[in-house]
C-alpha cells in the first residue's frame, strides 16, 4: 500500500535519489551525504511558503518510493483564476509502469493527449467537473 503525505527535511535525500535517477537528472542533481546545502535552503523556502506543496509517496516499509512539488499561482486569464503546476513527479525506478501516478488532461487537448498515450497512458476514466 501507498500513501501520500508532505514532504519533511528528513526525506531530502530520498527525494534527491528519485530525482537525479534518469538520464536528465543524473546530469543536474547531487546525489550526496549529507545532502548538499542548497537543497536545504530550497527545502526550507517551500515548507515557509504556503503557496507550495513538496508531497512523497511512501510504501508500507516507510520508504520514499515518489515525489512531486506542487505550486499555486495566480494568474490574470480566466478572470483571476489560480492554477496548480505539478513538477518535479517522480515514480521509484522498480515502481514505474504500476499505475501509482494518473494522469489527467482537458479533452480538447488533443495533441496532449496523443503524446501522453505514446508514454503508455490509458484513458480509463470519464471524468466530470461542475465550476462552483
Amino acid at each position: 500500500m501507498v500513501t501520500f503525505r508532505l514532504a519533511r527535511q528528513s526525506d531530502l535525500a530520498a527525494i534527491i535519489r528519485l530525482l537525479a535517477d534518469d538520464d536528465l537528472g543524473s546530469t543536474r542533481e547531487i546525489v550526496s551525504d549529507p545532502v548538499d546545502a542548497r537543497y536545504l535552503s530550497a527545502f526550507a523556502a517551500i515548507e515557509a511558503d504556503a503557496n507550495q506543496l513538496l508531497a512523497v509517496a511512501s510504501d508500507a516499509a516507510g520508504r520514499v518510493v515518489g515525489c512531486l512539488q506542487l505550486s499555486f499561482l495566480p494568474g490574470l486569464s480566466r478572470t483571476g483564476m489560480w492554477r496548480g503546476q505539478i513538477e518535479s513527479v517522480r515514480v521509484a525506478s522498480d515502481l514505474r509502469g504500476s499505475g501509482l501516478v494518473q494522469l489527467t488532461s482537458d479533452k480538447t487537448r488533443g495533441d496532449s493527449i496523443r503524446f501522453y498515450e505514446k508514454l503508455g497512458f490509458v484513458a480509463s476514466h470519464e471524468g466530470l467537473k461542475r465550476n462552483l
